[in-house]
């Protein structure tokens, strides 16, 4: 969602890095989906063209412009650019299902996709949805409880209409209708989700192009996937993000219900606000430690940093960020080098080894210390030049999806909680 090396988002800028997912396990009222970075090769947004360090660079650069554009929206205006979007959901749409792609993203909080007849739709590789073809689409009356919750609905004649503004220019607009969603199992068992709330576009103007269809919103919106799923997974989902820029093809892991209770030994947690605008998960950050030097996180009272799974970097107010590059400068005796592509401030030039040495920081957040490694902190930009995976914005304050790397971070939405225990990802 926020400002430097992004998402790759969604879910804000949300916290996005594209990932595909398919249904892996069923659990006693709970199941997991497997979930491919954008970058992977696995990923239908892969460019094989893009050297990793380009891939690196862009994903900064939908950071920042997520960041800019997706928290200065009011109530009534989506907050995520969907090209921000780190994680593609495969699923289907209507009966018989209709297999398509979603970029994933924790910071919307509507799930949209384009839809025939199009009035203007955006050069989509794979099929549209044509709504006629399935038996079980129905659209919503615009007197319906619903239709009448989503801030950006309106009416035409009897039929409920969403229309969707983006920072960047972008849009979404179509009916809003209610037809049966589909995870596939690869044990043969598809999850159905009947007379789940969509967004049928038919005029779409969006900045990425491919396979994708539109976005899966997994926000605390009234019409997100995860609202709309609530009492089936008991407002319960976590993902385990296995390290990214690495070149591996391993996959992460995103789960409901029962499968996404965290616990056990190392877990944390850490209380959930809410607070406009509602489709983003807000906790507390009091402050960070880098060996002995504690530097405060003093602004925003409760609630003042977002957790998004779509954000690439990790967004700070200007002064909390200096205070904590400082500190970590301090602890680091390695040669200082520049970020070719000039958008990361403290950078270093890596040793031979590959073995970065620098501090372990802790993120003081209420109730939760949870310690971030190297993995965490800082990223590969070029080769032999690493940099901190942390940058000021002015706008508002994310933990990026950098920094959640190898944590299974469960959201229990009922019980307000959040929830970090270290993991290795690739191993579950």
């Amino acid at each position: 969602m926020p400002t430097m090396m992004s998402r790759s988002s969604s879910l804000a800028l949300v916290f996005l890095c594209l990932y595909n997912l398919s249904f892996i396990e069923s659990l006693n009222g709970g199941f997991s989906v497997e979930i491919i970075h954008r970058d992977s090769s696995r990923s239908p947004l892969y460019r094989s063209t893009d050297t990793r360090f380009q891939r690196v660079a862009n994903a900064m650069r939908r950071s920042i412009n997520r960041a800019k554009c997706n928290f200065r929206l009011n109530t009534a205006v989506a907050t995520v650019t969907p090209d921000l979007g780190e994680y593609l959901l495969s699923y289907s749409v209507g009966t018989p299902p209709f297999h398509l792609y979603g970029i994933v993203d924790t910071g919307s909080d509507i799930v949209w996709l384009q839809c025939k007849p199009c009035e203007q739709c955006y050069n989509q590789t794979s099929p549209i949805f044509d709504p006629s073809k399935s038996k079980t689409y129905k659209t919503l009356p615009c007197s319906s409880t619903t239709c009448q919750s989503v801030s950006s609905s309106s009416c035409s004649g009897s039929s409920c209409e969403y229309s969707i503004n983006y920072g960047d220019g972008s849009f979404s607009q179509g009916d809003l209708i209610v037809d049966t969603l589909t995870l596939g199992s690869t044990d043969g068992t598809p999850v159905q989700f009947p007379r789940t709330v969509i967004g049928c576009g038919h005029s779409n103007t969006v900045s990425f192009q491919g396979k994708s269809s539109g976005v899966v919103g997994l926000g605390g919106g009234p019409v997100s996937l995860i609202t709309q799923l609530g009492s089936s997974i008991q407002g319960k989902f976590s993902y385990c993000l296995v390290p990214m820029f690495t070149g591996s093809n391993s996959t992460s892991k995103l789960n409901f219900g029962d499968a996404a209770v965290v616990s056990g030994r190392g877990t944390v947690s850490t209380p959930i606000f809410k607070q406009d605008p509602q489709i983003f998960y807000y906790t507390t950050l009091e402050g960070f430690s880098v060996g002995n030097k504690r530097v405060e996180f003093q602004s925003g009272g409760d609630g003042n940093i977002i957790v998004d799974s779509g954000t690439t970097l990790t967004f700070l107010p200007g002064d909390v960020y200096s205070n904590l590059e400082s500190a970590v400068a301090d602890e680091i005796k390695l040669e200082r080098a520049e970020d070719p592509s000039n958008t990361l401030s403290l950078c270093y030039k890596a040793p031979a080894s590959g073995e970065l040495d620098v501090p372990i920081i802790t993120a003081h957040f209420s109730g939760a210390n949870v310690k971030l490694t190297a993995m965490n902190t800082f990223v590969k930009v070029a080769d032999g030049i690493v940099c901190f995976a942390f940058h000021s914005s002015e706008d508002t304050s994310i933990f990026g999806n950098v920094a959640q790397q190898n944590l299974l971070v469960g959201y229990d939405i009922q019980g307000k909680t959040l929830s970090f225990k270290p993991t290795d990802c690739t191993k579950i």
